[in-house]
């Protein structure tokens, strides 16, 4: 008889063998839920390119909330929906004590004090350029824009974020924005930097949320070169001695490769962005009876999972939660 002496199939023989060798596990706690609010009351607006996705007003937002955290859901990354009449170049809108996105911050920390705020420190929701900094004939200024940041942080870190996340991909903003907070007593404000953040095809989706697209040329200025690995460690390592205490690959599903990169360089949780693109993707995909939704879903997230990332934003994750908790 042909003798096999080592049968990988053994440890996959049943269910109850599969789970006790299974190396990576994905759990509700993994989970961010990117969540879009808007000015107004009464209001649930579907972004028509994420199905199941919604734009909601502040009470809504609070009713919706009741759910996810009922669900375990323990972190949220909260952006904002703001109309053309209140942008400008400046982004002034951003760090007015009395703007609605500031006072949204407040009640649902007021209401769910034990769910971790995560917030979005850049300006194009509120630039009227539609750019992540300041710009200045044609060209994005980088120093410039660090002040303008630092401004946005302080506001969000006094209206009660526990988490700030500079997705602007300016030099040298991590290490500003911890200096500008810890200067005013905000030191246990963390920072989720946007590290290697792409310049991708998969976030239209997302600026049709926020409508929030640049009104000229492109992001690939700031935004990193989707063919570059090295740099994403250059980055990463930047943010890492400014300060960060987590960095965060963006998009997840192409570049898979970065977050295994970041995870074996460095000691403290990376992140990775399950973006609007790659949601909607496997939206179309499973509306069309293409591939099987649920299962798609999953394969993704644990595929995330196992590159290393230790947290992960995603539109999936009320969708997955319900999954896990069956």
């Amino acid at each position: 008889m042909f003798n096999i002496s080592r049968r990988p199939r053994r440890n996959r023989k049943s269910s109850a063998i599969r789970d006790l060798v299974q190396e990576t596990t994905l759990q509700v706690s993994d989970f961010i839920f990117p969540m879009f609010v808007q000015e107004g009351s009464n209001q649930k607006v579907e972004v028509k390119s994420m199905p199941g996705i919604y734009r909601y007003s502040l009470d809504n937002l609070l009713e919706e909330l009741k759910e996810i955290t009922d669900l375990g859901i323990r972190g949220i990354d909260l952006f904002p929906n703001y109309p053309e009449s209140k942008k400008d170049r400046i982004a002034s809108e951003s760090y007015k004590e009395d703007t609605f996105y500031l006072k949204a911050i407040t009640a649902v920390k007021e209401k769910f004090p034990e769910l971790a705020i995560m917030t979005d420190v850049a300006m194009d929701p509120y630039s009227s350029d539609g750019h992540d900094g300041l710009v200045e004939n044609g060209k994005i200024l980088n120093d410039a824009t660090l002040e303008i940041l630092g401004k946005m942080s302080l506001a969000q870190a006094k209206a009660g974020a526990d988490i700030l996340g500079p997705s602007d991909m300016m030099d040298g903003r991590v290490r500003y924005i911890r200096d500008y907070i810890d200067a005013e007593g905000f030191t246990d404000v963390s920072i989720m930097s946007y590290s290697a953040k792409y310049a991708s095809a998969f976030y239209g989706p997302f600026r049709d949320a926020l409508e929030s697209a640049p009104k000229f040329g492109d992001k690939k200025t700031y935004q990193m070169n989707p063919a570059n690995k090295r740099e994403a460690l250059l980055e990463a390592q930047q943010d890492f001695e400014e300060g960060a205490d987590f960095l965060m690959v963006k998009p997840a599903l192409s570049y898979l490769d970065i977050i295994r990169e970041l995870d074996a360089n460095f000691d403290i949780p990376i992140a990775a962005y399950n973006v609007s693109g790659e949601y909607a993707m496997i939206k179309a995909a499973a509306l069309n009876g293409w591939l099987d939704g649920d299962r798609a879903m999953m394969e993704v997230l644990m595929g995330i999972r196992r590159a290393g990332a230790k947290c992960i934003l995603t539109y999936f994750a009320k969708e997955a939660a319900i999954i896990l908790n069956q």
